[in-house]
């Protein structure tokens, strides 16, 4: 149903190719998986995939990309290419304006033009499809990160379309959502849609994959059946992420002691009683905790166990219900964000809602100005220098690979010298090298005296670089125990 031949894509501003004389045809019913490491063109691929970049982008085009015998670029807008194809991208928030998961999914119903007895019976379907029906007056953007997953699917499954593309739809999901999306594609599937797919959680999909596609540098690497594909090592290598030689970088000493209660420790986040509600329903219950000086914390659970919104508090971006929050003695009711920011900084699950520069150096430099710092220069290349992107400063922040602008923001984050370091989910969407460097920056961080906190759903990483776990459900720490014991 999409054939690309020979398509070659160079973003505005940049001499590299993003897509380098690309050919793959998606069949229709069938699924083709694609997958390779950050920053190999697989979000490109989508977007030439469903006719945006001939529709929407400026740059250089090269090749032809042809729907259903019919060349995109001769069509006469975007409009035209969504009759046919869904997209799904990484960002599901970005892909939702209503105040409530009813209002997002009858919106695509009602541009439909259907009868309302048809758009009522489908509005039921789709959201007993997706497992949404309990959700359906809350706010989309109050839901976890799993929740918001399946409401962009649904609203693009109310679409109608034949084809499907989906550009990493379960990289922020725990194993019970991601579990979920993969049986709703499977179902998909089954009913005849055509899907093309980009994850690297390719095992998860494995018996449903008709085609694995692994890209390097912009370029096809290898195609064809998943058996075949996988018969080579080095490929293999790349499908499957190994997170078994991630560096500590220093001796984990916290675990000889129990959790918070290092000999000589100084407290930097108390949390006592703690509750918050998002639309009446609780999402902290009463939480109590204690993180000290130079911990690595990492904060594991289900989507919607209440991971984020407790980080939320450390930085003053959420206050408590009732309870209390103390960051470095100071209590974060009585304190400004901007003073928070000076203790700690917070990476998002999505790094791109940090980014509005022109520039990865402006990016950095933005944080320094709001602290009064005008002359950071040397501030700035070495916080680069430190997550390797110190050749990326004239670079516009978005042209960069999903791990590079991970790092970036970390960067932001470290040029401002808080003491604690939190990060949401830092290893969403990236390959097994990615996520490695990621934590390798972490670990020196943590050795440099930093407190770092983490959500990870990846209990690899959490056992490997945390010094402690704090495993939550329902809005409480239902456990909280030394790394080495999980």
């Amino acid at each position: 149903m999409i054939e690309l031949e020979q398509v070659s894509y160079t973003y505005p501003h940049t001499v590299q190719k993003a897509l380098n004389h690309l050919s793959f045809d998606l069949p229709r019913g069938k699924c083709v998986l694609v997958t390779g490491p950050s920053g190999a063109g697989k979000t490109t691929l989508c977007l030439a995939s469903a006719g945006i970049l001939h529709h929407e982008y400026g740059g250089k085009k090269e090749g032809r990309v042809i729907l259903k015998g019919t060349d995109i670029s001769t069509l006469a807008s975007l409009s035209e290419v969504a009759k046919t194809i869904g997209i799904v991208f990484d960002d599901a928030e970005a892909q939702m304006i209503f105040t409530t998961v009813e209002e997002e999914i009858l919106s695509a119903l009602e541009y439909r033009g259907l009868a309302a007895e048809v758009v009522e019976e489908r509005l039921s379907a789709i959201m007993e499809k997706t497992h949404l029906t309990e959700l359906k007056n809350r706010s989309p953007h109050h839901l976890s990160g799993g929740q918001k997953q399946r409401v962009a699917l649904a609203a693009t499954l109310a679409l109608g379309n034949d084809i499907l593309i989906l550009d990493e739809p379960t990289s922020e999901l725990d194993e019970a959502a991601t579990a979920r999306i993969v049986e709703i594609l499977r179902n998909l599937k089954n009913e005849g849609k055509t899907i093309l797919l980009v994850e690297h959680k390719f095992d998860h999909f494995r018996d449903m994959v008709d085609t694995l596609v692994v890209m390097e540098n912009g370029a096809i690497s290898t195609m064809g059946s998943p058996e075949e594909v996988l018969r080579d090592e080095r490929i293999h290598k790349i499908v499957f992420a190994d997170f078994s030689k991630i560096r500590s970088g220093i001796p984990n000493e916290n675990t000889d002691s129990a959790p918070g209660k290092k000999p000589g420790a100084t407290p930097v986040i108390v949390v006592k009683d703690l509750v918050y509600s998002y639309d009446k329903i609780r999402a902290l219950d009463t939480i109590s905790l204690t993180i000290t000086t130079g911990e690595f914390v990492a904060v594991v659970g289900e989507n919607g166990s209440g991971k984020t919104t407790l980080v939320k508090h450390f930085n003053g971006l959420l206050n408590p219900e009732s309870g209390m929050v103390t960051i470095a003695g100071k209590d974060t009711k009585l304190s400004s964000t901007t003073e928070l920011s000076k203790q700690v900084g917070l990476v998002f699950q999505n790094p791109d809602h940090m980014f509005f520069a022109d520039s990865v150096y402006d990016e950095v430099a933005f944080g320094l100005k709001n602290l009064g710092i005008t002359d950071g220069d040397a501030i700035i290349r070495s916080a680069l220098e430190e997550v390797h992107l110190g050749h990326t400063g004239t670079l516009y922040p978005r042209w960069l690979s999903r791990g590079e602008r991970q790092r970036l923001a970390i960067a932001c984050v470290i040029a401002m010298q808080p003491q604690i370091i939190v990060l949401d989910e830092p290893t969403t969407g990236l390959d097994g090298n990615e996520a490695r460097l990621v934590m390798e920056v972490l670990k020196r961080l943590q050795s440099k005296g930093h407190t770092i906190v983490i959500i990870t759903h990846n209990q690899e990483i959490a056992g490997k670089c945390a010094d402690r776990i704090l495993r939550m459900e329902g809005g409480r720490i239902i456990s909280d125990t030394p790394a080495r014991s999980t």
